[in-house]
Formats: C-alpha cells, sequence, structure tokens
C-alpha cells in the first residue's frame, strides 16, 4: 500500500533530523513540502504507461528509412544512492517494412521521460526505452545510446569528474544488420560535429 502525502512529509523531516537539521527552523519549515513536490515530477514516469504516452501513430507514406532523435536531454536517479544521473540519449528505428508506421517525434522524447522519471540504473533504462519504441509501433529494428554523468561517482566514491557512461540497446535490424546499426552510429557522430 502507497504510504499517504503525510507519511512522506514525516519521512522527509525524519531525514532532516538525520543529517543533523532541525526540520522546525525557519528556512526548513517549506522544505517537506517542497521535497514531496518535487518527487511527484522527479518519479511521475511510475505513473505513466506506454499506451498513454504513444497515443497514436501515422502512415510513413513510403517512408522505410531510418527515424532517428538525438540529443533528447533526460534527468533520472540512481537506484543505488537515490543520487541524480544525466545526460542525452540517441534513440533510432526502422519503422516496420509491412505497416510502414511511424511516431510523432516528440512521443521518443517521452518515452525517454517516462523511463528516466524512475529509481533507474542507466542499463535498464536503455533496454526500457528500446523495448518501449518496438512494442509501440512493431518497429523493424530500435537502437538507442545513452550518454550520462552519474553523480554517485562525481560526487562520492571514486570522484571522476570529465567520466561518461555509455550504454546501448540494438534491437532487430540494428543487431542483426550490421550496415543498419553502422548507419545509426554515423548519424549520432553527425550529430556531435
Amino acid at each position: 500500500m502507497q504510504p499517504s502525502r503525510d507519511e512522506a512529509l514525516s519521512a522527509v523531516k525524519t531525514i532532516l533530523k538525520y543529517i543533523g537539521e532541525d526540520p522546525d527552523r525557519e528556512g526548513l519549515l517549506r522544505t517537506p513540502e517542497r521535497v514531496v513536490r518535487s518527487w511527484d515530477k522527479l518519479y511521475g514516469g511510475y505513473k505513466q504507461k506506454l499506451e498513454d504516452v504513444v497515443k497514436a501513430d501515422f502512415d510513413a507514406e513510403g517512408y522505410d528509412q531510418i527515424v532517428m532523435l538525438d540529443d533528447i536531454e533526460f534527468w533520472s536517479t540512481c537506484e543505488h544512492h537515490v543520487l541524480p544521473f544525466y545526460g542525452k540519449v540517441s534513440v533510432g528505428y526502422l519503422p516496420d517494412k509491412k505497416t510502414k508506421r511511424v511516431i510523432g517525434v516528440s512521443k521518443m522524447a517521452r518515452i525517454v521521460e517516462m523511463y528516466a522519471r524512475r529509481l533507474q540504473i542507466q542499463e535498464r533504462m536503455t533496454q526500457q526505452i528500446a523495448n518501449a519504441l518496438k512494442e509501440s509501433i512493431n518497429a523493424e529494428g530500435v537502437g538507442v545510446v545513452v550518454r550520462a554523468r552519474h553523480l554517485c561517482m562525481v560526487a562520492r566514491g571514486v570522484q571522476k569528474q570529465q567520466s561518461w557512461m555509455v550504454t546501448s540497446e540494438m534491437l532487430g535490424s540494428f543487431r542483426n544488420e550490421t550496415a543498419t546499426r553502422q548507419e545509426f552510429i554515423r548519424l549520432i557522430e553527425i550529430g556531435r560535429q
């Protein structure tokens, strides 16, 4: 059973006490409410379903090449340390050869957002985005590349400030056909120039 909003507010007060703060001091009086409101946004992906995010697809009118959206910004939260990780996602797909259906460009970004707005590990998020895109339009192939900085590594632990973690998931023709995968990677590189 999901705790009530009052229980969440009380939990934030407890955490403030744990770190050595006084939740009743003036600067912190409204902090529990602000934190809970921010959680509603940061973890709003739990309340979304793929069928609600991708409500419609369109006739590609014969288009049968890669459709790609590059540099989709995201913020997520590492489930191990509850610290942010952030970066950019490149998403591409080949429309199904029979139906030749495409989705609106904003829907690709909304899929990324839905999975980023949960406690995550980057590897799982990468797979979820790819599987959701494949499922939503029965794409012939899907490629997803995620580049991220993890505050759990930057701000604590090994403290490597300039490191990026890169993950990828290739499905269908993006996995099975070298030329298709290479074209997708080349399109990402073109975007970086």
